[in-house]
């Protein structure tokens, strides 16, 4: 019982973390680190592998500006510049999809497969470990047919 108290304790500590870290505010950024918080978030579109904010690509400094413009034009949150941006270039340069529709569901459902195994393995090892309790013990006449078995396939390896 104590060991299960023990993961359960840990689980809600580690959810508990996550849970502060992701909700956690930061106060108001300056447009100059909504520009950058922004650019982390789209990928460059010719660029392999890199966002807007590290690439130098003429692309990206195009998307930059865009991003810029729509920062400094100050009716704008962070979600609506990045919407434009997408619309303009296409929903694939999003580094961080949108929370809705397939987007989520392409996020959700690896996840849900992860924790769906965990959960199936789990259940499989605590029904082998109620199997071999079930079992028992191996009895004496368990032990004598083994070492039966072992001399007469020992006698059978010898055999030429």
């Amino acid at each position: 019982m104590s060991r299960r108290l023990s993961w359960l304790l840990v689980l809600f500590v580690g959810v508990g973390a996550l849970a502060v870290g992701a909700t956690r505010d930061r106060g108001p950024l300056d447009p100059g680190d909504r520009i950058d918080a922004i650019s982390r978030r789209i990928a460059c579109p010719v660029c392999d592998g890199e966002s807007v904010y590290e690439s130098r690509n003429p692309a990206s400094e195009a998307i930059r500006s865009a991003i810029r413009e729509g920062v400094r034009a100050g009716a704008l949150d962070d979600d609506t510049v990045i919407a434009g941006v997408a619309e303009a270039y296409g929903a694939q340069v999003l580094l961080v999809p949108r929370a809705t529709g397939l987007d989520a569901l392409a996020w959700a459902l690896p996840v849900t497969a992860a924790v769906v195994a965990i959960a199936a393995l789990g259940a499989t090892f605590r029904r082998w470990r109620a199997e071999s309790a079930a079992i028992g013990e191996a009895t004496e006449e368990d032990r004598r047919i083994v070492e039966r078995l072992r001399a007469s396939a020992d006698d059978a390896a010898e055999e030429p």
